[in-house]
C-alpha cells in the first residue's frame, strides 16, 4: 500500500509520448488518431515489400516488423487502434495488406489478426520501460512475434484445412531465421532512438 512517503508508480512513456503535447482535449484527440492512422499506414507500405516463399502461401514482407514497431512505438491502446484500423481496413477492401491484397478470405488473415493482438502486447510491455535496453527490447519482439504466430499459424491450419504441424511448417519455420535478424534490428533501434533523444529509462 502507498503512502504519504512512498511515490506511487507512474507508467512509463512510449515514444509517441515524446511527441510535443496538445494544449487541448480537441487537440490530443486528434494527435491520437494522426499517431493511429499514421501507423496503420506505415504497416500498409511495409507490407508492399514482399518476397514469395516457394510452396509457401505466406510470403516474406516487412508488415511483421512495422506492426511491432507500431505497438511498441504507441503503446497499449493506440496499438491496438492502429493495427485494428489496418485490419479492419484491409478487410474492407483497401488493397494493403501483402502484395497489395484485401479482403477476409485469404489464409494469412490469421497473421494480421495476430498483429493487433502483439501490438497491445508489445505496447503494454513498452509501458514499463521494456523497450529501452537491447536485450529486453529483444525479449519484446520476440513475444510479440510469438503472438503473432499463435494467430497465424491454427488460422493457416484452419484456412487450409491441414494439420497445425503442416501448417507450422508452411507458416512458421521458414520464417525463424528473419525474425530473430528483426529482433536484433529493433534491440538495436529502439534503445539507440530513446538515447538520442535522452530519455533512457
Amino acid at each position: 500500500m502507498a503512502t504519504a512517503s512512498t511515490p506511487i508508480p507512474t507508467r512509463a512513456a512510449v515514444l509517441a509520448d515524446l511527441l510535443p503535447a496538445a494544449t487541448t482535449r480537441l487537440g490530443a484527440q486528434a494527435r491520437d488518431l494522426a499517431l493511429v492512422a499514421g501507423g496503420a499506414a506505415l504497416t500498409g507500405l511495409a507490407a508492399q515489400f514482399s518476397v514469395s516463399v516457394v510452396g509457401s502461401p505466406v510470403p516474406v514482407t516487412g508488415q511483421t516488423f512495422a506492426a511491432l514497431l507500431v505497438g511498441t512505438a504507441l503503446g497499449t491502446r493506440r496499438g491496438i487502434a492502429s493495427l485494428g484500423l489496418y485490419l479492419l481496413a484491409g478487410m474492407a477492401g483497401l488493397p494493403w495488406f501483402a502484395e497489395g491484397t484485401s479482403g477476409w478470405t485469404m489464409p494469412t488473415l490469421g497473421y494480421v489478426l495476430g498483429f493487433v493482438l502483439a501490438a497491445g502486447l508489445v505496447g503494454a510491455l513498452a509501458r514499463r520501460g521494456a523497450d529501452r535496453t537491447p536485450l529486453n527490447t529483444a525479449v519484446t519482439m520476440v513475444l510479440g512475434t510469438l503472438a503473432i504466430y499463435a494467430v497465424g499459424v491454427p488460422y493457416l491450419a484452419f484456412s487450409l484445412d491441414v494439420p497445425l504441424a503442416r501448417a507450422a511448417e508452411l507458416g512458421l519455420y521458414p520464417y525463424l531465421v528473419g525474425d530473430a535478424l528483426k529482433a536484433v534490428l529493433a534491440a538495436g533501434a529502439l534503445p539507440l532512438a530513446w538515447k538520442l533523444l535522452g530519455k533512457r529509462g
